[in-house]
C-alpha cells in the first residue's frame, strides 16, 4: 500500500551547464529572470518566450508591492524597455496586483512608443477591453510628453497608434497649451520633429545633416552612438564628432552601448572610454582589495543580448569590468572558463581586448572560486570578490571568503550566486552604486 502521510521532498536543482543550483524564493526568481532580459529574445540556454512563460507564472506567487517595485527598478536602474511592460500587463490580470498598475504604468512610461508598446503587450493574447487602472496609468503616463517626443514617436506605420492610446485611456490634459498639443496629435498636424531619421528619409545630404545636428545639439547619446560609422563615411569632421562625444549625457546609455561602438569606430576609442568612464566621476570608490572574476566561457560568447544587437553577453561583461575596473583602488581581474587566468593590469578597452583573448571553454565557476580562495590568503586575503557570469555553472561553487558579489548578466531559469553570495542581477553602471551603497550601510 503507498504511503501518504510523507515528507515532501525537495527537488534539486540544476544549471544548464548541470551544476547543482540553489533554490531561491519565487521573488528572487522573478528579479533574475527579469533584470537581464531582453523580452522574447533568445538565449545560448533559453529562448525568449520560455523565459516571458515563467516570469508571467513566478508574478502571482511574488507580493503585489515587490512585482511593481521590480518593475520600476528594471526600467529606471536596469533601463530595460519592454520587461517592465510585461510585469504590469500581467499584474493588470490579478485582483490583488490591479490597485499598483495605475502608478506602475505612470512611472515605468518613459517613452511615447511605449504607450503603443503597452497595448500590444495587452493584446497579444487576444484583443479585450482596459481595465480602468490601465487606463488610469497610461493616461497619465501621456501627460508626461511634449510636442517634440510625440512627433518623434507617432510612428503612423504601427497598428498600435499614439492617438488610438490617448483616445482609448481618455487621457485628460493638464492646461490649455496640452490640450493643443493633444488635438495636433488627433488631427495630424504635429510638427514634424528635427531627427536624423526624418532628415535622411527626405533625401538630406548625410554630413550636413549630421552635422548641423550636432552643432545644434539634437542628436541624441544613443543616436550618436549608433552613428559614428555613418558619419565617418559620410565624411564629418572627426573634430566635430570627438567634441560631441565629449558633451555625450551619459546618464540613460548602457556600458556595452561604448563597446558596440568602439567595435565598428575604433578611432574614436578615447573618447567613448571618457565618456563611459564620466558616469563614475562623482563615484566613491571601492577601498581594500578588490577580485575581480569573468565568465569566458562558451555560453557568454556568441549570443546577443537583443535581436537588433551585435553585442553578447560577454561585451556586457566587460563593460561592467571596464567601469568596475576604475573605482577599485587595489583590484586584481582574472577570466575563467576551463581554468583561471590572471589578466594584465589595464583599463578600458585594453581590458575588454585582454579579457576576450583569453580561450574560452567550459563554465567551472566552483573551481575558480576555490582557486581565488586559496590565492588571497591570510593577510593577502581580499576585501570583496566580484564574480560577473551566467551563473550556468558544470560544479558546486563555494562560498566566498567575506564580501561576495555574484553578477547575474543572463536571465535563466536557475543559477548559483545566492546563500552567502551577494546576488546582483543586470550589467548597467548600477551595479557600481549598489555595491558601495551595500558596504557603506554594512559598515554603519
Amino acid at each position: 500500500m503507498a504511503r501518504v502521510n510523507t515528507a515532501a521532498q525537495a527537488v534539486a536543482k540544476f544549471t544548464h551547464e548541470g551544476g547543482r543550483a540553489k533554490t531561491i524564493t519565487p521573488k528572487q526568481e522573478l528579479y533574475r529572470s527579469v533584470m537581464a532580459n531582453m523580452l522574447w529574445e533568445d538565449t545560448f540556454y533559453e529562448d525568449g518566450v520560455a523565459i516571458a512563460d515563467r516570469i508571467k507564472a513566478l508574478i502571482p506567487k511574488v507580493k503585489p508591492e515587490d512585482v511593481a517595485a521590480i518593475a520600476k527598478e528594471a526600467r529606471t536602474n536596469m533601463k530595460l524597455r519592454h520587461v517592465p511592460l510585461l510585469l504590469a500587463r500581467e499584474m493588470a490580470r490579478l485582483p490583488k496586483y490591479k490597485g499598483l498598475v495605475s502608478n506602475t504604468l505612470a512611472e515605468i512610461i518613459q517613452r511615447p512608443d511605449e504607450l503603443a508598446e503597452f497595448l500590444a503587450i495587452y493584446w497579444k493574447d487576444k484583443k479585450q477591453p482596459l481595465s480602468a487602472q490601465v487606463k488610469k496609468g497610461l493616461a497619465r503616463a501621456f501627460t508626461k510628453f511634449n510636442e517634440y517626443s510625440l512627433a518623434k514617436y507617432n510612428q503612423l506605420d504601427k497598428a498600435i497608434k499614439l492617438r488610438d492610446v490617448l483616445f482609448l485611456s481618455h487621457a485628460k490634459p493638464v492646461d490649455k497649451k496640452q490640450e493643443k498639443l493633444f488635438n495636433k496629435l488627433v488631427e495630424g498636424t504635429l510638427q514634424t520633429p528635427d531627427t536624423w531619421e526624418v532628415a535622411l528619409s527626405g533625401g538630406a545630404d548625410k554630413k550636413e545633416t549630421f552635422t548641423r545636428l550636432i552643432a545644434e545639439e539634437k542628436l541624441g547619446a544613443l543616436a550618436l552612438l549608433r552613428n559614428l560609422r555613418n558619419m565617418e563615411q559620410a565624411g564629418v569632421d572627426q573634430d566635430v564628432i570627438r567634441e560631441a562625444l565629449n558633451k555625450i549625457d551619459v546618464s540613460r546609455v548602457l556600458p556595452f552601448r561604448f563597446i558596440s561602438a568602439a567595435k565598428y569606430a575604433p578611432k574614436f576609442e578615447p573618447e567613448l572610454e571618457k565618456a563611459m568612464f564620466r558616469a563614475l566621476e562623482k563615484a566613491d570608490k571601492l577601498t581594500g582589495r578588490t577580485v575581480l572574476l569573468i565568465d569566458v566561457s562558451g555560453s557568454m560568447i556568441g549570443t546577443s543580448v537583443s535581436r537588433k544587437s551585435e553585442i553578447d553577453r560577454l561585451d556586457a561583461a566587460c563593460g561592467v569590468a571596464m567601469l568596475l575596473r576604475e573605482i577599485a583602488e587595489d583590484v586584481e581581474v582574472y577570466t575563467f572558463s576551463n581554468q583561471v587566468t590572471l589578466m594584465p593590469p589595464r583599463h578600458g578597452f585594453a581590458l575588454a581586448e585582454a579579457i576576450k583573448r583569453v580561450a574560452h571553454g567550459g563554465t567551472y565557476l566552483g573551481q575558480a572560486v576555490d582557486f581565488i580562495n586559496k590565492t588571497f590568503i591570510g593577510k593577502s586575503t581580499y576585501d570583496r570578490l566580484i564574480v560577473i557570469t551566467d551563473e550556468q555553472a558544470h560544479d558546486t561553487v563555494p562560498a566566498p571568503k567575506g564580501l561576495g558579489y555574484m553578477v547575474n548578466v543572463a536571465p535563466y531559469h536557475n543559477g548559483v550566486g545566492y546563500g552567502k553570495w551577494i546576488h546582483i542581477d543586470g550589467w548597467s553602471e548600477a551595479i557600481v552604486s549598489y555595491i558601495t551603497e551595500f558596504e557603506e550601510l554594512t559598515e554603519e
